[in-house]
């Protein structure tokens, strides 16, 4: 049984990994907590505990990108997990996230991805 301090939101959005200040990867989210998120990508050159920052957009905002410093705490088949403890990022940039993610999940609660475009 998998046990979490906050809870995770399912969602859809975009999302550059950067390494070392480089763009070294696109990817979408696929769900987010006020402590972390899974991001469905391809690339796998990071180790453990490797630090990345993050850059998306919300579809509204085209022309706003939004920054979060994250550490990767999980590597799998079809992305990477990444926490925010100990990283200093702006609350409320996580908390535009996680409502974002909440408003734009279908009827059926399910992530509803309306706009694929990335960066």
């Amino acid at each position: 049984m998998e046990h979490r301090l906050s809870q995770r939101i399912e969602g859809e959005l975009p999302i550059l990994v950067y390494k070392r200040g480089m763009p070294v990867a696109t990817g979408a989210i696929k769900d987010a907590s006020r402590r972390g998120l899974f991001i469905v990508t391809g690339f796998d050159d990071v180790r453990l505990n490797q630090a990345l920052h993050l850059s998306f957009r919300f579809p509204e905002q085209p022309d706003k990108h939004h920054t979060l410093k994250a550490h990767v705490v999980r590597r799998a088949d079809q992305g990477l997990g990444v926490d925010f403890d100990s990283a200093e990022n702006d609350a409320r940039v996580i908390s535009e996230l996680i409502l974002w993610l909440e408003d734009h999940k279908d009827a059926d609660g399910r992530a509803a991805l309306r706009h694929r475009k990335i960066h």
